[in-house]
């Protein structure tokens, strides 16, 4: 630079008019709209973040409002008062302002006060200052700045009109680099300024503090590669290059280009959140529609959509899923560089595991044994030797032709078998199941017509014992109320033809004992060996009980006659009933 007093450009390029203001037209066009209508409110407050141009806003919009009274003035010093809450924060400072608000301006129409960094203010000096917020002098004009806006009590909030001020565009602080690149006579690289200004994260005063850095290290010539070596910034290459590798499924190669981003002394961390507006970006690369929000440069565009060619959409939703969950787990792993490591190990698989998933058919058991008997067929057609089955030369050549267009015409198709099973076993061992089935089906219609056939004669005491042993029998399967009905309700009669008779309560153990009688029936004629037992259950008619007399139970199935909805409920939850 040619001035022999040095400036840093964050000073020396601070905005003195509203053309210079950059990335913040709208909150421009209003302010100049709200001059020019003379309809200027008491209270301004400016919030957003470091770097966005507040403070500068503020008194560019201070001087403005004098010069639209008299526009011949030339100093504004006795009309424009800053002050800095952050060390000004006490009841006795704000005590001050509100003494100088009195005093009307002895040059121009408006004096105004610009309060930076508002939200450092005490509680005190918050409450001392609200009075004269709310009512002030027709003269006075206050501006305040700050970037926490939510630290600022809501009763000086409703009373001052708000700006929130957002971040500048990277293209922005581009343009605006470039603008002081060609005044200071600074040679530079697009790339290089993009690079700047995504380091500065939306913070123009962070963008110029960098740019001044850059010159003094590059002797006043910005190029893209000194800007990443001296700024500390992972290049755009190593997420290009360990894409590839994800895409390809080289896991050595990943891990390799991570080793090589560790010597260089970046952090873990910061590779994961990197990978991860990698893929973002490649994910908005993927449609015209979304194409424009990436904040890159033309060239580091074109890379993006040539790579998004080569990646499936499902592996950049899958992966960014991956690179969330690593991002979340990083502080709390123990081991940070394994934890990195496995995440790529996960994100190389991906494809990797759907291509083995879609070379693998899964076939039932019935159509894999019917391919099996098939192939058994043609294998025996194809091997039957001359001896076994004589044929005519012109008849054998003729059939052997007809096998062997129909294997062209329709291929058997012969999937990759974990086991090497010789296919005669098969067939084999497909007869012998059969016939086992057939077997064990024998076996259980002979027991049935035996039973059935059976008619044992047995006494009542008997049958009362195998009737609680049955109860027994469910109660320890978790059964209790089953058992508790079963072990009041036992048979007292039975007639010549085996009908048993079973007196219960009300409808609702019926309907419970309905659920039961197959397998009841079951146990009791194979332990009595009678197949023509029958069980006959009626409802006792000398069900006139008082509520206060019958058990838990008892009262239960009461109601349930009333509502039966109460017996769906308990059978719906698995429930039982306490005594």
């Amino acid at each position: 630079m040619s001035n022999n007093t040095y400036t840093v450009s964050a000073l020396k390029y601070r905005p003195d008019s509203w053309e210079t203001i950059v990335g913040q037209p709208n909150i421009s066009s209003t302010l100049q709209q709200a001059i020019k209508s003379e309809q200027l409110a008491q209270a301004y407050l400016f919030c957003g973040p470091r770097g966005v141009g507040k403070t500068s806003t503020a008194r560019l919009f201070a001087k403005s409002i004098n010069l639209a009274y008299d526009n011949k003035l030339d100093d504004f010093s006795y009309n424009i008062y800053e002050l800095d809450a952050a060390s000004n924060n006490q009841v006795d400072d704000i005590r001050n302002l509100n003494d100088q608000v009195r005093i009307p301006p002895q040059i121009g129409k408006y004096k105004v006060y610009i309060i930076d960094e508002v939200h450092m203010l005490s509680q005190s000096a918050f409450n001392a200052f609200l009075k004269t917020l709310e009512e002030p002098p027709p003269h006075a004009v206050f501006i305040l700045a700050t970037t926490e806006k939510h630290k600022i009590i809501p009763t000086i909030l409703s009373r001052c009109q708000v700006y929130d001020f957002h971040r500048i565009s990277i293209q922005d602080m581009v343009d605006h680099l470039s603008i002081i690149a060609e005044k200071e006579n600074v040679k530079y690289d697009t790339d290089a300024l993009h690079v700047i200004a995504e380091k500065a994260d939306g913070a123009l005063r962070d963008a110029l503090s960098c740019f001044d850095l850059m010159v003094n290290f590059c002797d006043s010539n910005i190029s893209y590669d000194s800007v990443v070596k001296n700024l500390n910034i992972l290049d755009h290459d190593y997420y290009f290059k360990i894409t590839d590798a994800i895409i390809q499924n080289k896991i050595h190669e990943s891990l390799t280009i991570f080793n090589d981003i560790l010597s260089k002394g970046f952090d873990g961390h910061l590779f994961i959140n990197g990978l991860g507006s990698h893929f973002r970006n490649l994910l908005v690369s993927k449609d015209n529609l979304t194409i424009n929000l990436l904040e890159v440069s033309e060239k580091v565009k074109t890379r993006f959509l040539e790579q998004s060619n080569l990646i499936s959409t499902k592996l950049l939703i899958e992966g960014l899923t991956e690179i969330g969950t690593a991002d979340v787990q990083y502080k709390s792993s123990k081991n940070q560089r394994l934890h990195v490591e496995i995440t790529l190990m996960k994100l190389c698989s991906i494809d990797s595991e759907k291509k083995k998933s879609k070379n693998i058919e899964i076939l039932p058991p019935d159509s894999f044994i019917s391919k099996a008997i098939k192939n058994e067929k043609v294998e025996n057609t194809l091997n039957v030797s001359a001896e076994e089955k004589p044929l005519k030369k012109n008849q054998e050549s003729k059939g052997y032709e007809d096998v062997i267009s129909k294997n062209e015409a329709k291929p058997i198709v012969v999937r990759p078998k974990p086991l090497k099973i010789k296919k005669r076993s098969i067939t084999a061992s497909i007869s012998n199941i059969r016939s086992k089935m057939n077997e064990d089906k024998n076996v259980v219609l002979t027991k049935e017509e035996e039973l059935n056939k059976s008619s044992s004669k047995f006494s009542i005491a008997i049958l009362k014992e195998k009737w609680l042993a049955y109860a027994e029998k469910r109660k320890n399967e978790g059964k209790h109320g089953l058992f508790a009905t079963m072990s009041k309700s036992i048979p007292s009669k039975m007639d010549e033809d085996f009908l048993v008779e079973v007196v219960i309560d009300s409808k609702v153990q019926q309907m419970e004992f309905q659920k039961e009688i197959q397998d009841l029936l079951d146990f009791l004629r194979t332990e009595l060996n009678n197949g023509h037992i029958q069980l006959d259950i009626k409802i006792s008619e000398s069900n006139v009980q008082k509520l206060t007399h019958l058990t838990s139970r008892e009262r239960f199935f009461q109601m349930a006659e009333k509502n039966p909805d109460l017996n769906l409920f308990k059978d719906e939850f698995d429930l039982d009933i306490e005594y």
